[in-house]
């Protein structure tokens, strides 16, 4: 029988975080969020060592994300990948910017070329990011696919505002931690 629809979920712990009505007043703040789910996904052997979040201009949270791939059998389901699912869900529209409404991508490591992809389409103003890919993939297994080679450039012509290596240090302790779990390649 063909399936007629994909249910993806967030692992438990994170609706217990209750994050619901918090302000993120700062890039700080906000890369914070994304690295601490990261954390909390390895933590609880939950998925890979990636977490995102996305915010609007006034620091409210409009979706989170965590790496489900293997837990849900999805290769999509990319830390940024669920948040901006999240995201859409509750806002009820597929591209998430427009009508005033600017947003903004908090990610504990650099989007692979998925993700890369998918912040272009979805409508994200704005990229904070932690870890390198050349941090993801020194520590751990994963390979984060091509991308341009002017990536942040090509971002930058399309409007999407990007910031690197924010809180990179403790990012990369995600990914160590991560590896040296003898964690899977999700």
């Amino acid at each position: 029988m063909l399936y007629a629809q994909v249910h993806l979920t967030l692992p438990p712990w994170v609706h217990e975080l209750d994050l619901e009505g918090r302000l993120y007043a700062d890039d700080d703040a906000r890369i914070a969020l994304a690295i601490e789910l990261a954390r909390r996904n390895v933590e609880h052997r939950t998925g890979g060592p990636f977490g995102a979040a996305l915010f609007n201009d006034d620091g409210r949270l409009l979706g989170v994300g965590v790496n489900r791939v293997i837990e849900q059998n999805c290769s999509v389901a990319h830390a940024e990948m669920m948040a901006i699912m999240t995201a859409q869900a509750r806002l009820a529209r597929y591209r998430l910017n427009g009508d005033g409404l600017r947003v903004l991508l908090a990610t504990s490591s650099q989007p692979c070329c998925q993700c890369y992809g998918a912040t272009i389409w979805a409508g994200v103003d704005a990229l904070l990011i932690g870890a390198r890919s050349e941090d993801v993939m020194r520590l751990t297994a994963f390979d984060e696919g091509p991308l341009p080679t002017d990536w942040t450039g090509e971002l930058t012509r399309r409007g999407i505002a990007v910031q690197r290596d924010l809180q990179r240090e403790a990012a990369c302790a995600v990914l160590a931690a991560y590896a040296a779990r003898g964690g899977a390649i999700y």
